[in-house]
């Protein structure tokens, strides 16, 4: 059974599309993505957080709206920060880099 990841930002254009790209077709690994604004391409809802083995965020901001308006559905599971500014757009190669090496810093990838 594959390892359900799902990476969360703010509007889901950027860097949580990126990630979850990075997983297609992985051996390993089933990748989805969200965003935490209410203007977000996908909006997180309690699905994704209770298909979820693993919980990535971008930033700090990210984490706390999840804790904030999830409390329950993310009880017990991992929520990791990756401290990845909103400064790269779908697939840029920098923010490609940037998350393989924040990814593997947390054994992933």
């Amino acid at each position: 059974m594959k390892t359900k990841l799902l990476f969360g930002c703010s509007a889901n254009q950027g860097r949580s599309p990126t990630a979850e790209a990075l997983f297609k077709d992985h051996p390993r690994y089933e990748a989805r993505s969200a965003g935490t604004e209410n203007g977000a391409r996908i909006k997180v809802t309690a699905g994704h957080l209770g298909w979820a083995d693993l919980i990535f965020c971008m930033e700090k901001k990210h984490a706390d709206r999840l804790r904030d308006n999830f409390p329950e559905e993310i009880t017990g599971k991992p929520l990791i920060t990756l401290r990845i500014p909103d400064d790269y757009r779908f697939m840029d190669p920098e923010l490609i880099e940037l998350l393989r090496a924040e990814l593997g810093a947390h054994g992933e990838l």
